[in-house]
């Protein structure tokens, strides 16, 4: 990550099909899976966010970036959307706040303006989002991983989103 964000120009499309093999690859394995799966990243993300801001800020050429388009799109034809695709809304102030706590070096130097492209994608994904149910978080006032509180609230929401399934211990 660290050569990425020394040089975005050099390795973005690298490090974008990087991504995408590996969130292919879990994918299928959750595909072929019977258990239920939370997961952080998808691949959905690394296409429609992180691909496409890359291109938009001109560290990715367009060759690149058509190419990783289509490699996606034929990729998508052999997996089943999720039962349900949670966004955790967050403002910028609230993603820096993130980011400094977690004190990796790598990601000290992002700019403020390179996560508001990101949050302004987000967004535009999230409501353009049809291949299946959503459930929209506003995050900003939860802290899920040192609250418990805030862990139960979105793991009840996740759980009134999809009533046919057993989620979680009761």
């Amino acid at each position: 990550m660290s050569d990425f964000y020394g040089d975005m120009h050099r390795w973005s499309f690298h490090l974008q099909i990087y991504f995408l093999s590996h969130r292919f690859r879990y994918q299928k394995l959750i595909a072929e899976s019977s258990e239920s799966v939370i997961q952080d990243r998808s691949i959905y993300e690394d296409a429609e966010i992180f691909a496409k801001n890359l291109f938009d800020i001109g560290k990715m050429d367009k060759r690149d970036y058509d190419n990783y388009v289509a490699l996606f799109h034929v990729m998508m034809e052999y997996l089943r959307p999720p039962d349900l695709m949670v966004y955790l809304q967050a403002s910028v102030d609230t993603l820096v706040g993130q980011i400094s706590k977690r004190g990796r070096d790598f990601e000290q130097g992002i700019q403020r303006s390179y996560l508001e492209q990101l949050n302004l994608l987000y967004d535009d994904w999230i409501r353009r989002y049809n291949i299946g149910k959503v459930l929209v978080v506003p995050a900003d006032n939860l802290d899920f991983v040192h609250r418990k509180e805030d862990f139960e609230y979105v793991a009840g929401l996740v759980r009134d989103a999809l009533p046919q399934m057993e989620l979680f211990d009761r």
